[in-house]
Order: C-alpha cells, then structure tokens, then sequence
C-alpha cells in the first residue's frame, strides 16, 4: 500500500532517516500529516520529497534558507538536502507529500532519463528546495501534480502503479523545463557550511547521552566556538545546545512510545541527570509530561 502513516522520524548519527520509502519493487510513499501534532524535525534522505500544504501554513527550513509555504502551495526538497518542517500557526497544518527514489522515475544511471533529466537536476545546488508559490503557470502545474500523485496513491485504483510514475515523471520534466532563473549557485560558505553541519550533527546523535559542550560540538567540525554558533544559526536556525535538547527529547518521545521503561530511566539515558529539569524540557517542546506522551502514543485518548 502507497499511503503510509508517517511516524516519528529516526536518524543515523548525520541525520540521515533511517526509514525507507515504499518498497524496493515500487520505491514511493505518500503521507498525510497534520505537523501541529507531529513535527517533522531536521533530517535528510536520499529520495526526493514533494508536498502540499492542505490546511494552514508551514515553515518549510532547507539548506539554510526558510520559506513560509501557505494552503495550496507547494515544495520540491532535493535528495541529500538537510530539512525540517513546523506550523507557523495554532491551528491544524495539514501536509500532503510524497516521498520517491530517482530511480523510479529515471530507471538506471545508464538511461537517457537519468542522465537528461534526473543527474543535471540531482546536482543542482540551485534546487537544493523549491517553493511553488503558483506565482507562474508552471508553479500551478507542479503543485497540481502533487496533489495528483497523492490521490493516486490513496486511490489505489487498477494500474495506479503507471499513473503515479507517469505524473512523477511529468513532475520531474517540469522542473527540467523551468530551472529559477532568479537563483543564484549557493557561495562556497554556504556548501562548507551545510559540510560542517552535517559532521556536527554526526556527532551529537552519537554523544547526546552524555556530556555535550559547545567546545566539544565546534571541535568535531574543527571550528571556533563562535564559528559553530553562526553555522548553527545559519543553517537550522537555533543554538548547538538549544539543538542538543531537541534531539534528546526526540529520543526521549521515541524510547516512551516504544518501550515500557521507566520515565526517569529513559531521561537518563538521553542525558537528562535530574528528573525535574526532563520533565520541564519535554514539556516545553512537546507540550506535555512525559507520562502524558505516553499515555497518548499507546492508543489512549485524551
């Protein structure tokens, strides 16, 4: 079944998701999720992402830059590309996306669809993220075969296969034909950055349970400390510590969900030492206790 129900998202120690997309046979997934409830925080793969927003507005962060993406309007995020996704608003903020491998679309690097279309478009620092605004025709186009792929893929008809590769491929010639002219390359500082960023998430994904300095964090890149400061604020857009604490609540919400081990226990081990300040930190950014977390991912309403 195409339509998939997007859970918490997990990472290996560069943010890279660990979860597949689809299935080898047909190698797409689409989801529908309202981000009030479940943020997407910062990760990458290597498939190509395309969505929607459906109700609300979203705050769509890739490669450094923010773009606030309104109902009816769409995204393009490049494989490889470090993303996170929030509501901008109280409100619901529905998303429709859909998540495929290149290959898809472009069959084997020796295709000429590979190399025509899919390569020039893969490398293309300039479509690192694209946000279709509907300000041109080819924009309404592109966010119209989003919605497209979607409702095929809930649909589920006889041959639903070829319809979602067909607009997949119509999606992807889009982008071949209406490359941004207004882009620029991004600087050398920028792609040195997005390098830096990813070695430093490497290594607070494997060091969050224990002690973690801004020190420590700017020497696993082998920058200043204020150096790491700026990439941090650059790039995601928050501290390395303010970062750290997401991504040990992050985990936190993932071992309550998944497990039935104690709540003090589980603080500890992702590098909270005193109860207390667990329980004021997962508050603060998921907007309850930790035992209402689980009490709420184990089925129960509220």
């Amino acid at each position: 079944m195409a339509l998939s129900v997007c859970g918490p998202v997990f990472t290996d120690r560069q943010g890279r998701e660990l979860a597949g997309h689809g299935t080898p046979l047909f190698p797409v997934a689409c989801y529908h999720d309202d981000i009030r409830q479940a943020e997407v925080p910062w990760h990458w793969h290597d498939e190509l992402e395309i969505m929607v927003v459906e109700t609300g507005t979203a705050r769509v962060c890739a490669n450094g830059a923010a773009h606030r993406v309104k109902q009816g309007e769409g995204v393009f995020i490049n494989a490889g590309v470090l993303h996170g996704v929030w509501s901008e608003e109280e409100e619901p903020c529905c998303l429709r996306s859909a998540v495929f491998h290149p290959r898809l679309v472009g069959g084997s690097v020796d295709s000429i669809l590979w190399q025509k279309y899919l390569e020039p478009l893969l490398y293309d620092p300039c479509r690192a993220c694209l946000h279709f605004t509907g300000a041109q025709e080819w924009e309404q186009a592109a966010s119209k075969t989003i919605g497209a792929v979607w409702q095929s893929c809930v649909s589920e008809e006889e041959g639903f296969e070829f319809e979602v590769r067909e607009l997949l491929s119509r999606f992807v010639f889009i982008l071949a034909k209406n490359r941004p002219a207004a882009e620029k390359s991004p600087s050398e500082k920028a792609l040195r950055d997005g390098e830096r960023i990813k070695r430093m998430l490497h290594y607070i994904q494997g060091h969050y349970k224990g002690e973690l300095t801004l020190a420590k964090i700017a020497g696993s890149a082998a920058v200043s400390e204020n150096e790491c400061l700026r990439c941090f604020r650059s790039m995601i857009g928050s501290t390395p510590i303010q970062y750290v604490k997401q991504v040990r609540i992050q985990k936190a919400a993932e071992l309550l969900a998944s497990t039935n081990r104690r709540i003090a226990d589980i603080g500890a081990e992702c590098g909270f030492q005193e109860m207390s300040y667990f329980a004021k930190t997962f508050r603060e950014l998921k907007g309850c206790t930790p035992g209402a977390f689980r009490h709420k991912a184990s089925g129960h309403k509220e």
